[in-house]
């Protein structure tokens, strides 16, 4: 048995202590934005924060955390889709389809709670979740626009322009 904190609720959930976190979040609590990707910490579909940190839940076993800490997924970011970077994605039509994007706003929320005024390296640096759509300029638009920096800032690093 395990007690998971995942967005302010604590959930009981008998699981083996080397399940990943992610088949605890959609299959035992319901929570299905997380997504299941590459499996092996690759892709980013999955991403979470757990205290503060974002971090790969299908390679973060239950039994390595504690019932003290946090959990927080993408429906927990806030209530009614409010939070900075989630309007931003909206209003810049960050998604095409839209698999990988709970993980791509976990991780720049995460960015956003640590540097609140990214720059375009900041920003190359930190979000390491795939696009297979390519979606890459408009994510890092979108992370200005949470950050409130309303354009770029800095330069952009190689592998930004070998996204676009």
């Amino acid at each position: 048995m395990a007690r998971l904190n995942i967005n302010g609720r604590n959930h009981d959930v008998e699981v083996a202590a080397d399940t990943p976190l992610l088949w605890v979040i959609r299959e035992q609590v319901g929570l299905t934005g997380t997504k299941y990707g590459c499996g092996v910490a690759q892709c980013g579909a999955c991403s979470v924060h757990l205290n503060g940190e974002v971090v790969r839940s299908c390679s973060t076993r239950v039994g390595d955390v504690r019932p003290t800490d946090r959990i927080v997924t993408i429906e927990g970011l806030s209530a009614n889709s409010s939070h900075p970077v989630q309007r931003a994605w909206l209003a810049l039509d960050v998604p095409q389809c839209g698999y990988c994007q709970s993980g791509q706003i976990m991780a720049a929320a995460a960015l956003l709670r640590k540097t609140p005024r990214p720059t375009d390296k900041d920003i190359d640096d930190a979000m390491t979740n795939i696009c297979r759509c390519g979606t890459y300029q408009r994510i890092r638009a979108a992370v200005h626009q949470a950050a409130g920096n309303g354009g770029t800032t800095g330069g952009t690093s190689g592998r930004a322009n070998r996204k676009s």
